[in-house]
């Protein structure tokens, strides 16, 4: 068992049987086993204190980073939701189904690796409680892979509003899963799935001004948060930003393509009022040749911070300060193991080394407990090898549980 799972089961005996005393810890952790289960602190209302009270704890007996829990196959976006369990979005392992034949008018180009093989089921959304124990939400969803192997898709991230789970996609016709919408599903108490916003529809009869040569005309939704109980979508391969709406009207914040050309934006934030947005780039990469950038609800948009490498995530903590992900560094191929890092960029402006050495993170998202939780090993894994990090904010102080 990983030092990290063993902390977190020892302190939730205390939890679960409400004793603080250390001499019962480790006879308690026997009977902890036996007695509570694995929803217990959902059923309870738990959860989120235990991971709170685990925080407090760990803050001078474990390391910066370690992995809180593994088993997830190639996981990508992931948020807390109001029950405080982790939920991570899973692009899945791929498919056969070839539908080239079907709807050849939308397929992606060989450059953007397409055709697409997808499979109706696979994709998988899991969540994980304050132990890193993963529990499966739904298998349901749709995964898919491009045929010269380089590409996973499927679920791409999560998010929620009014305590129902929304999921966004890589999927339709054009990915080989013509079953689900290349866009956003609300996922069902059953693990079924009902349609929301079909963004690649949308993005066939909205062209952007300046897509680059790897076109998808559905598009790559790539990331999702959600803004006053509206969806906001980072749009990756023809670059934008759009909104949908719950009854499924799909809008464009921003055209990134029209002044910025080809950058390849992934993902999102919103802070104060207005949205902060990192972009991939192309490639061959170039070491600090990405940025930044703000973007108002009225789509103007202005570089923020400049310097940065392959940026897969974005989020901002309670003190106001940005943390950005980094998935390859150095002018190594993309993706390139063990090269991942996260910036933090205080309110100052000055920037701080926060983690190193992360192999192929693809998401961030702050937890309740003031922790960053990444994704890692988030493409082209086995079955079962990719794996969430906890990344641990030491310097966090006065901050109100």
């Amino acid at each position: 068992m990983k030092k990290s799972i063993t902390l977190n089961a020892l302190r939730l005996v205390e939890i679960c049987f409400k004793k603080k005393t250390q001499g019962l810890l480790l006879l308690s952790f026997f009977l902890f086993i036996a007695s509570c289960k694995k929803d217990d602190f959902h059923s309870r209302g738990e959860n989120c204190e235990a991971l709170k009270d685990l925080a407090r704890y760990e803050k001078d007996n474990a390391p910066t980073v370690s992995v809180f829990a593994t088993g997830f196959n190639n996981p990508r976006g992931l948020k807390f939701g109001p029950d405080c369990y982790l939920y991570v979005a899973e692009a899945g392992l791929g498919g056969t189904n070839n539908t080239s034949k079907i709807c050849p008018d939308i397929q992606p180009g060989p450059i953007a690796g397409g055709p697409f093989l997808g499979s109706p089921t696979g994709g998988r959304i899991s969540k994980v409680n304050a132990m890193g124990v993963r529990t499966t939400v739904t298998d349901q969803l749709p995964t898919t892979i491009s045929e010269p192997g380089r590409d996973i898709l499927g679920v791409a991230d999560v998010a929620f509003i009014d305590n129902k789970l929304y999921a966004l996609l890589w999927a339709g016709c054009s990915h080989g899963v013509p079953e689900f919408p290349n866009g956003i599903v609300r996922v069902n108490e059953d693990g079924s799935h009902t349609d929301i916003a079909d963004i690649g529809a949308w993005q066939v009869d909205h062209k952007v001004v300046n897509p680059g040569e790897d076109l998808e005309p559905e598009g790559n939704p790539f990331s999702m948060i959600t803004v006053h109980n509206d969806f906001f979508v980072v749009e990756a391969n023809q670059g934008q930003l759009l909104k949908a709406t719950l009854d499924g009207k799909v809008t464009r914040v921003i055209d990134i393509s029209k002044s910025q050309g080809h950058i390849v934006p992934t993902v999102v934030d919103y802070y104060k009022g207005n949205f902060y947005l990192g972009n991939l780039g192309t490639f061959p990469i170039a070491e600090g040749s990405e940025n930044i950038y703000t973007i108002t609800p009225e789509g103007k948009i202005d570089i923020f911070a400049k310097g940065f490498t392959t940026i897969l995530g974005l989020v901002f903590d309670k003190k106001g300060r940005m943390y950005v992900l980094e998935n390859t560094t150095g002018n190594n191929q993309f993706p390139t193991p063990g090269t991942g890092r996260i910036i933090r960029i205080n309110n100052n402006g000055s920037r701080d080394v926060i983690a190193t050495g992360l192999n192929l993170a693809t998401a961030m998202t702050y937890g309740p407990d003031d922790n960053l939780y990444v994704s890692e090993w988030g493409f082209g894994a086995d079955a079962g090898g990719g794996q969430v990090l906890k990344v641990r904010l030491k310097d966090l102080k006065n901050v109100d549980y």
